[in-house]
């Protein structure tokens, strides 16, 4: 495909107009979407504990990345939505579905958060 046919350009310039975009996303998520807010919040706050409660860099880069989980699977799961309600908004069961399975993603991100976190709080203060 000819560069001329990719409207996003190429090179440095589709680089700056993706980082665009993204921080366009993060904005329109935080703006229109509370449970983004939540875990926002939640990592924000978790995030500076991180420091305290790593014993080792791998450590502190996984309390982190599973934060940065939740993150982006509720922007998927959000994504999903908004698709969904543009296609329509009246009830259809696979919309429903879709729904829920990004609702079910969410959960299942969280979980992880409190499973890394509860063995390292454990680990630090228990064992």
């Amino acid at each position: 495909m000819q560069d001329k046919n990719k409207p996003n350009g190429v090179g440095i310039k589709r680089i700056f107009k993706a980082s665009y975009c993204s921080y366009l996303g993060l904005k329109a998520a935080f703006r229109e979407e509370s449970a983004f807010r939540q875990e926002l919040l939640l990592a924000v706050i978790m995030f500076p504990n991180s420091f305290l409660l790593a014993e080792s860099v791998i450590h502190w880069a996984m309390l982190i990345s599973v934060l940065l989980l939740v993150l982006i699977v509720e922007l998927l799961n959000s994504a999903i939505e908004a698709l969904t309600d543009r296609v329509s908004t009246e009830h259809h069961i696979l919309s429903g579905r879709a729904k829920d399975m990004g609702s079910a993603a969410v959960t299942l991100s969280l979980l992880a958060v409190a499973i890394i976190w509860g063995a390292a709080l454990y680990s630090k203060y228990i064992m």
